[in-house]
């Protein structure tokens, strides 16, 4: 149904040893909040636990450092443009990025983001917190006790930062992932300002999300159509959300969408890679 579709590019360099990432948190409104970078993933983790800061950092660390001896075994998992298997030793983000996959019917790649959000919110569940929030470059996976509001951000288009989808309490892990062909680094096939999916785990809304991206091509109303009737072909997301424009369209179960008003645009997390939500509690 999208073998033939691209995935978008993730871009992973494999020369060098990863340094150890440099952690920059604060404390507020009873939450820690940290901000951190390895390589390409761009990293904002928020809990209710100092220690759980740290241990979701470090998941995605050593994941990395796995990850880059992996694909030098196995270049398919980079280049790949459909499913593939994992090799028998393959890393634990490898393997959850080729189920997602699998799932969307895209390359492994669409989904590695989304995977090492995922295994780092599951690592902080082990320490018992109750605010487990991870955002990778725009891919956030999320198990919280509170409300947690993501901020939409679709580059130039008129409702940019001006609503957000509400997680709502709960011990269950949700994600809500983005792809753009407008604001982001990654190569992208189609021409969506945002296609939002929102699904029980980053990994598989991130491979969503690059698969309904790509097909949104062309006049904005029919190609925002185009999009929900691609979403249609996916199994196991909730629902879809995209922007072409000054068009919008959506399908499915989606977190509950409310205004945001005056944000402060320069409170937001703006990353380098893959930016199209961003973390902000709503007013």
């Amino acid at each position: 149904m999208c073998k033939s579709l691209p995935t978008k590019s993730y871009p992973t360099d494999l020369n060098g040893e990863i340094a150890p990432p440099r952690i920059y948190q604060i404390y507020q409104r009873g939450l820690y909040r940290a901000k951190a970078r390895i390589k390409e993933s761009n990293l904002n983790v928020i809990s209710d636990k100092e220690e759980a800061i740290n241990i979701a950092i470090q998941t995605i660390y050593n994941q990395r450092i796995l990850l880059e001896d992996y694909i030098r075994k196995d270049l398919r998992f980079r280049y790949a443009l459909k499913p593939i298997s994992p090799i028998e030793d393959a890393p634990e983000a490898a393997k959850l990025a080729c189920r997602a996959a699998e799932e969307a019917e895209v390359g492994p790649m669409a989904a590695l983001p989304g995977a090492l959000a995922d295994l780092a919110v599951k690592s902080m569940a082990k320490i018992g917190c109750r605010v487990k929030v991870v955002e990778n470059g725009g891919e956030v996976s999320a198990a919280t006790d509170r409300e947690i509001c993501v901020a939409l951000y679709a580059g130039n288009s008129p409702i940019s930062s001006k609503i957000g989808f509400v997680l709502e309490a709960s011990c269950l892990m949700a994600g809500l992932a983005t792809s753009s062909a407008t604001i982001s680094h990654a190569i992208s096939f189609g021409e969506a300002d945002a296609a939002v999916v929102y699904a029980e785990g980053a990994a598989l809304a991130d491979a969503a999300a690059t698969r309904i991206c790509n097909v949104v091509r062309g006049d904005d109303e029919a190609a925002v159509q185009k999009g929900l009737e691609e979403a249609d072909k996916i199994d196991h997301i909730y629902g879809v959300f995209i922007v072409k424009g000054r068009y919008v369209g959506r399908k499915g179960r989606l977190p509950k969408i409310v205004k945001i008003r005056n944000l402060d645009i320069n409170r937001q997390i703006h990353l380098q890679f893959h930016t199209a939500v961003s973390l902000e509690r709503y007013f």
